[in-house]
C-alpha cells in the first residue's frame, strides 16, 4: 500500500504538471488534436450503468477522492482549451499482455498466492478493456468528434463474478472471501471500495462515435 501510494503521487504530478506541459507544447506548435487518458472506474453511485454525463464520485475514500479531482482538472483542462481540439479516454482497467491482469501479471502473481480476496459481498462492478482494444480507441479517437468517451468492454463485472472467473482462467486456487471489517483491517478502505462500490460504465457512446468494438471477455467464456 505504501508503494501504491508514492506511485500514486508522482502519477499525479506527471499527468497533472507534466500532462499541462505537453499541452502547451501542442498548443504552441500547432497540433490540433490532444487525447488525454482518464479513468472510466470511478462514477458516482447510481442505478444502471453510467455513461460520460455521470459525475464522478465524491464520496468515496480520501484516496479515490483526490484522484477523482486530479482527472476533473486534467479533463477540464483538455476540453476546455480554445486552442485545440481535446479528447479524454474514460479507461477501464487494462487487461492483456503488460497489464497487472494477465497470467504474468502483478493481480495473477497475487490470485495465485491466495492473496487477492474477495471482500463482503463483491457487488462492486469492474470495468475492464483488453489493452490492444484500447489503443485502436486512441487511433480511433484522432478522427472522432471531441469530448469524453468509455472505453471499456461489454460486459462490466461484479468483483464476486469476475475475480473467480480470473483464477480459474489462471488455475488458481478459489479466492478467499473475508467481511467489510477484515477488508478494512487487512487491505484498507481503498480495496473495500474497489470490491463494493464501483459502478458499471456505458461503452454505447464510443460504439456509436467511431465503432468502438471491443474483444469478448474470455476470462467469463
Amino acid at each position: 500500500p505504501e508503494t501504491m501510494r508514492n506511485a500514486a503521487k508522482m502519477d499525479a504530478k506527471i499527468r497533472v504538471k507534466g500532462g499541462a506541459n505537453l499541452q502547451a507544447a501542442a498548443e504552441t506548435f500547432g497540433a490540433k488534436r490532444y487525447i488525454t487518458q482518464s479513468s472510466g472506474f470511478w462514477y458516482a453511485h447510481g442505478t444502471g450503468l453510467a455513461d460520460e454525463t455521470t459525475p464522478l464520485t465524491s464520496d468515496a475514500t480520501p484516496g479515490i477522492n483526490s484522484s477523482t479531482h486530479i482527472i476533473e482538472t486534467i479533463e477540464q483542462r483538455v476540453l476546455e482549451s480554445s486552442n485545440i481540439e481535446g479528447v479524454a479516454l474514460r479507461f477501464g482497467f487494462f487487461y492483456g499482455p503488460g497489464t497487472w491482469y494477465h497470467p504474468a501479471g502483478n493481480m495473477a502473481e497475487q490470485i495465485n498466492k491466495n492473496e487477492f480476496p474477495f471482500i463482503g459481498q463483491g457487488e462492486g462492478v469492474w470495468n475492464f478493456v483488453h489493452i490492444e482494444d484500447a489503443a485502436m480507441a486512441v487511433a480511433s479517437a484522432i478522427y472522432s468528434t471531441p469530448g469524453i468517451y468509455n472505453i471499456v468492454n461489454d460486459c462490466p463485472t461484479p468483483m464476486w463474478e469476475w475475480l473467480p472467473a480470473f483464477a480459474r482462467y489462471l488455475n488458481a486456487p478459489k479466492p478467499l472471501r473475508i467481511s467489510e471489517e477484515e477488508g478494512q483491517k487487512e487491505k484498507g478502505p481503498e480495496a473495500v471500495y474497489y470490491a463494493t462500490k464501483l459502478r458499471g460504465a456505458s461503452n454505447a457512446k464510443a460504439r456509436q462515435s467511431f465503432n468502438f468494438q471491443p474483444r469478448t471477455f474470455e476470462w467469463l467464456l
